[in-house]
């Protein structure tokens, strides 16, 4: 096999599972998506980018929407809730929102933003408040 974890792939969606979503990689394997990582809406056939996750030993591959790696996840996410500040300048969602807000407002988990959220605090970005994220006006 010629892939190996980490790297980026051509992905087209298959049939919905329990688990998630059976993939078609490079249009030579097969893979899945789980359920637990998607925050957007998908449909069959779509074609979209993803990344190898894990090669288990039976030769089944996981994949991820998201890159694989902290740095390479942290500045998608702190990227994206930049953008969102910078359009309007706070964000009504605390580390006491409900995963499913994050989700609907972000497409990301709760674990993600508060992370994200995390890296642009100690880099004094934002302002944290009881209901609202700020952006610092510089």
């Amino acid at each position: 096999m010629e892939l190996k974890e980490g790297d980026k792939v051509d992905l087209i969606i298959g049939v919905r599972t329990h688990l998630g979503y059976t993939v078609l990689i490079n249009e030579a394997y097969e893979g899945l998506l789980y359920a637990n990582e998607v925050f957007t809406e998908l449909e069959e056939g779509v074609k979209t980018e993803g990344y190898v996750k894990k090669i288990r030993e039976d030769e089944k591959i996981d994949v991820s929407l998201r890159p694989q790696g902290f740095r390479n996840v942290i500045d998608k996410d702190t990227d994206k809730i930049l953008q969102k500040l910078q359009k309007d300048g706070f964000l009504m969602l605390t580390d006491k929102s409900s995963p499913e807000s994050i989700k609907f407002h972000l497409q990301m988990s709760k674990k993600a933003f508060k992370k994200a959220v995390g890296v642009l605090y100690k880099q004094k970005l934002i302002d944290l408040k009881e209901d609202r994220i700020e952006l610092k006006n510089n």
